[in-house]
């Protein structure tokens, strides 16, 4: 049945008795699902942005970053009829939405200069780099602003898992995550189909809603209909693949590893991710790189609104507005407006002289950043697509310092391909960031060798950044803790006299562009209501 059908045919206490099942039988993952197919979505919460009527007398506002948090609010403002002045440390708009590219420099802090070589073409998104469906704000302004979208493989079959230190004969080698999703998933509906045949879920299940039941374990498990036994399916892959002619003819299908094999690999738990709320099958990507969005806000700016390469020095306000005190270039100025919007990540924010409250002070200080890493390697044969067939998606593996390893999915049969050579966080993040940029590319090589035969001979550069190190973010994206959450969030929401805080830090959508645009989007809302009463 599909969602559309399935929408119709639940309603009252049947839809919440189905969801109810969902909750239980896939946690919060699998019910955020569920009520997305029956229209209850919950996905992004905004699909556009507020209309702002009418404009104030004090419409000066001064947005500090040119994020996207920080574009999304001065564009709305902008169109509302507002004076807006845009304050951004960096060369370029975007904040961490950036895509390195050849030419693209880098210097984290007590790090050594980098300057990406990739090939004219090749990129990769070292921030965001993939949205969601139902990451409705995010596609607002893709569409609003003409940024193409292609689809981007985040799961993939054909793709290995690899559990170095996994026990049995399984560990240490490349393994089809197709082979093992369909294996575990036919061993565990051949034993639900043999328990319910001997009567195991009687208690639960009418006479007729087992057999239906069963019949849907039969066909999602691939099991055979006279003994309910699994013995595998053409869908995990064939040792000798079909063809023309006698030889090879039917092929060879493989053969399904034994249950105990891949429950020991500890393989089993990578297969859950492909149900989360924020991780489809299948997502987008805008053509040329995840920086498109906002350098398309920002040509949709009045020209000379965004004051680049200016850092804020000192923030201040009183009844009558507020003060920037800002230096470019060696040169100091002090900006004055009616309203600030500020999306300097919290981990900026608190290093600066911001006057703000200490209500706010003390709010701000439980918040934290994480710590994240990215590497690209730039491929001069895309061997895994030639010698492996796997056209995008990740390879999983149980070394925390590489964590996964990322194909591209753009480019499909050219001839070079930049991949993700890790992704880390926490510790692991930590400990390789205190590498040079040499041994980082030594890391992700060796690691990925073990993997691809024809990894070390097709690499020619990498590049690589670590969030935390980067000095106008100090992290990657903002983290709450329960307590910080219900305690210290609800206080940065609402604004210290004249001054807002925006960005995805404070959405419960953390690490997403749609955080960054939804909360831009609120506080631009809240503060012109406020401006309109005088």
């Amino acid at each position: 049945m599909n969602d559309l059908n399935m929408g119709m045919a639940l309603s009252g206490q049947t839809r919440r008795y189905f969801l109810e099942k969902l909750a239980k039988a896939g946690g919060t993952a699998m019910l955020l699902a569920g009520m997305d197919a029956l229209g209850f979505g919950i996905g992004s919460a905004m699909a556009a942005p507020p209309s702002l009527a009418g404009t104030p007398k004090k419409n000066r506002v001064i947005v500090l970053g040119a994020g996207n948090a920080g574009l999304a609010s001065a564009y709305e403002l902008t169109k509302a009829g507002y004076a807006v002045t845009v304050v951004e440390a960096r060369a370029f708009a975007g904040g961490r939405a950036q895509t390195a590219r050849k030419g693209f420099q880098l210097t984290e802090l007590g790090g050594q200069p980098q300057t990406c070589d990739f090939d004219e073409g090749l990129y990769l998104n070292i921030g965001p780099w993939r949205i969601p469906y139902h990451h409705h704000s995010t596609l607002h302004y893709t569409k609003l602003f003409n940024v193409p979208l292609e689809l981007f493989n985040n799961d993939n079959d054909a793709s290995f898992l690899y559990m170095e230190q996994a026990p049995g004969p399984l560990g240490g080698k490349p393994i089809r995550k197709g082979q093992v999703a369909a294996d575990l998933l036919g061993y565990t509906s051949e034993i639900l189909a043999k328990l319910s045949q001997q009567g195991a879920l009687d208690a639960q299940m009418s006479a007729a809603d087992k057999e239906r039941f069963i019949e849907f374990l039969v066909s999602f498990g691939y099991l055979s209909k006279k003994d309910f036994n699994y013995t595998g399916t053409a869908g995990r892959g064939f040792l000798v693949e079909p063809g023309a002619g006698i030889n090879p003819g039917p092929g060879k299908p493989s053969s399904p590893y034994a249950i105990t094999d891949v429950l020991n690999s500890g393989m089993g738990k990578l297969l859950h991710s492909v149900s989360d709320w924020e991780q489809q099958r299948t997502m987008f990507q805008p053509v040329q790189g995840m920086e498109q969005i906002p350098k398309a806000i920002a040509r949709h700016l009045p020209n000379g609104m965004i004051r680049f390469s200016t850092e804020v020095q000192r923030i201040r306000q009183n009844g009558n507005g507020v003060t920037i005190d800002v230096v470019k270039e060696g040169q100091a100025e002090t900006l004055t407006a009616d309203w600030c919007i500020c999306t300097i990540p919290l981990s900026v924010l608190k290093t600066i002289d911001h006057g703000l409250s200490p209500r706010f002070k003390t709010a701000m200080e439980k918040s934290s950043y994480a710590l994240v890493g990215k590497m690209g390697l730039q491929m001069k044969r895309r061997f895994w697509e030639e010698d492996h067939s796997i056209y995008g998606g990740h390879v999983y593996c149980d070394n925390p310092e590489i964590n996964s390893i990322s194909l591209p999915s753009t480019g499909w049969q050219s001839q070079k391909g930049v991949l993700l050579g890790y992704y880390n966080f926490g510790a692991a993040a930590a400990k390789v960031s205190g590498r040079s940029a040499a041994d980082r590319v030594a890391t992700a090589v060796d690691y990925g060798q073990k993997i691809f035969p024809a990894y070390k001979e097709s690499f020619e550069t990498g590049f690589s950044v670590a969030w935390h190190r980067v000095k106008y973010n100090l992290g990657g994206w903002g983290v709450w803790s329960e307590d910080a959450r219900a305690t210290a969030y609800p206080v940065l929401t609402e604004p210290d006299d004249r001054i807002y805080l925006a960005g995805e830090h404070l959405s419960y959508l953390g690490g997403w562009q749609a955080g960054a645009f939804e909360s831009a989007w609120q506080q631009v809302e809240r503060l012109h209501a406020r401006a309109m009463k005088g």
